[in-house]
């Protein structure tokens, strides 16, 4: 009896053991969390869960245009990879995939639904368009509800300047009209999806969720509700992506679909940032694989999109996010740091996806022949296409702000405005003028107010600049205010100031234009002048240039077309100038008198004179 019961015991205990040992069935992803019938886009399904790949997987209903074509089995048990055919005349709606093993189904939901219309045809952001650059946790804080969450680490610390303030989406919507009054016509953020590093996640380029919004900026959903009020308000929005590199804490970091998902070397490698390996015919091989593949940062780990499936997943998700959220334009963080031949397809894949769509890549270079490489259409020697629409202009960048250190009498031969002259000067190497985003700050560079010291004259030169050149504008938030880092030496924090009026109890709201005063209001209101004035302008979008040399410290150009010519003199010496208007002969032979931009009132050219750290602006009617 004894013997019986032993055996007994030990049989309930091994059915026991096993029954314990099988793992609870569960989906922990599935990206990209929807899709939509007539997209051009192949469905490839990431879905991530214990052992799932042990699973057989169909889709239900059958017979509705949705079906499911091959399973692809990943490094690590954890993942399948679904390839899914949508056709043509799916039913939108609910979907089912079941997965089975021994016997026992399991149902998990997944919604097709109907592309908007239009949606295809969407239009993006042009050299018509004037950017503004937000800092969302510096911005405004909309909502205090969120500024801590129990599912991320960092807590909010607003007295210390690298660590999150609470600025949010909400922040962001409630001064959308203060923005828009300002004259800008397209809004980039830093990024809003979700960091988890456990410091200095207010940067947001060390993404830890590709497809969830950081909760202590908002959701999803209400990054829709920011896309539609920008719409509301004529704004087009442009997202930051960051492709190249991914948080230590994203999900998928400790366990990896596939070996070869991430960069990995013996120890900790950085990348050694020469990116002209690119296009260097006499570059080692292994200064270019350490370029591309080493990290960027001990907290970055560096993707590898020579891995089919990741490269399918990126192109997926620049997908959803434009067809979820109604996106107008993305901006490419670090993008020679990814590997080129897979960027160069995926900027194709979006832009067959939207063909007036504009990707804009952030190509951190003063070389101007290496920062035409990189722009779409460009003639390479090496015939290398990148395909991406649009370039960053750092060498003009360069250019204006070390000319704004030689203002006065500081300026030699060859420097102050003749810098700015030079590179304008070499605009042949260029594939398309109208296609380069050009600014003189943005939020990894000093303020702009910092280089000119507070000078508002010299600010008033640059936004000039800006507002007159050739390119899309871009301006950092706050530059229109004449805003400056609170403390240099501490690098990139302190040059990220919150706006003040965004928060709470602050004591001064500048969002409020009845609050400005002196310097920043005569700074705000000369900008804001310039990029009303600017919205309309053809001759500014699309008209040609011509300027001339000077060794004076100043700077003239004219953007002209067959209708209308705009002169811009940049006088940034110390003495009055005045105009040779007769040495312009070539385009002024029948222009004397026009109008001066900022005032409105009448010009007679012949004999103008210009006060020293000054701009003029008029234009002329042909």
């Amino acid at each position: 009896m004894k013997r019986f019961l032993l055996v007994v015991t030990l049989i309930s205990v091994l059915s026991m053991s096993a029954f314990a040992a099988k793992p609870k069935f569960e989906v922990k992803h599935i990206e990209p969390l929807s899709w939509w019938v007539g997209m051009n886009t192949p469905l490839q399904l990431m879905v991530n869960g214990a052992d799932i790949s042990a699973y057989d997987v169909a889709i239900l209903p059958a017979g509705q245009g949705v079906e499911l074509k091959t399973v692809h089995k990943a490094d690590s048990p954890n993942y399948l990879f679904l390839d899914v055919a949508i056709s043509s005349d799916a039913k939108a709606g609910e979907y089912i995939i079941r997965f089975t093993k021994d016997g026992r189904k399991h149902d998990v939901k997944y919604r097709i639904n109907e592309r908007s219309e239009g949606s295809r045809e969407r239009q993006s952001f042009t050299n018509a368009d004037f950017v503004y650059l937000i800092m969302p946790d510096r911005f405004a804080n909309g909502d205090a509800s969120n500024d801590d969450t129990k599912d991320t680490q960092e807590k909010m610390n607003r007295s210390n300047p690298g660590r999150r303030h609470g600025g949010d989406l909400q922040g962001m919507i409630d001064h959308l009209d203060y923005i828009a009054d300002l004259g800008a016509t397209a809004i980039w953020s830093t990024p809003l999806l979700l960091d988890d590093e456990n410091g200095a996640s207010y940067h947001g380029y060390s993404c830890s969720d590709y497809y969830h919004i950081d909760p202590r900026y908002g959701s999803n959903e209400l990054y829709k509700v920011y896309v539609e009020e920008c719409h509301k308000r004529n704004l087009k929005v442009i997202m930051d992506i960051v492709p190249n590199h991914s948080s230590t804490t994203h999900w998928w970091y400790d366990d990896q679909p596939f070996e070869d998902w991430t960069h990995k070397w013996d120890k900790y490698t950085q990348s050694n940032w020469t990116f002209s390996t690119n296009m260097d015919f006499n570059a080692s091989k292994s200064d270019l694989y350490q370029m591309e593949s080493g990290w960027f940062d001990r907290s970055m780990a560096d993707m590898n999109l020579d891995n089919p499936f990741l490269l399918n997943y990126f192109k997926q998700w620049a997908v959803w996010w434009i067809e979820y959220s109604g996106l107008d334009g993305f901006r490419v963080d670090t993008y020679p740091y990814n590997e080129k031949m897979p960027m160069s397809e995926w900027c194709k894949s979006v832009m067959e996806e939207y063909p007036n769509f504009n990707i804009v890549g952030e190509v951190w270079t003063s070389s101007i022949p290496q920062l035409a490489y990189w722009q779409g259409g460009n003639y390479n020697k090496d015939g290398f296409d990148s395909h991406l629409k649009s370039i960053m202009d750092f060498p003009l960048h360069d250019a204006i702000r070390t000319a704004m250190t030689e203002s006065g009498s500081k300026a030699g031969w060859g420097q102050g405005m003749t810098r700015v002259y030079d590179v304008v000067s070499h605009d042949f190497v260029y594939h398309d003028l109208s296609n380069m985003m050009i600014m003189a700050a943005n939020h990894d560079t000093d303020r702009i107010g910092d280089v000119c010291e507070g000078d508002v004259r010299r600010l008033k030169i640059v936004h000039t600049l800006l507002c007159t050149m050739r390119g899309m504008p871009q301006i950092l938030y706050g530059d229109e205010l004449l805003f400056r880092s609170t403390d240099r030496s501490k690098g990139h924090p302190t040059l990220r100031v919150d706006f003040p009026g965004g928060w709470e109890g602050d004591a001064v709201n500048l969002f409020d234009r009845s609050q400005h005063q002196g310097d920043a209001k005569e700074l705000f209101d000369y900008t804001r002048t310039l990029m009303n004035w600017r919205k309309s302008k053809e001759v500014i979008h699309s008209g040609k240039t011509l300027h001339f040399i000077d060794r004076d410290n100043t700077y003239a150009f004219f953007r002209y077309n067959d209708s209308e010519v705009v002169f811009v003199y940049i006088n940034n010496s110390d003495s009055e100038r005045e105009i040779p208007w007769q040495r312009y002969n070539e385009i002024t032979h029948n222009l004397n008198t026009g109008v001066n931009v900022v005032t409105g009132e009448s010009v007679v050219m012949q004999g103008c004179k210009v006060e020293p750290m000054s701009a003029l602006v008029v234009e002329f009617k042909r």
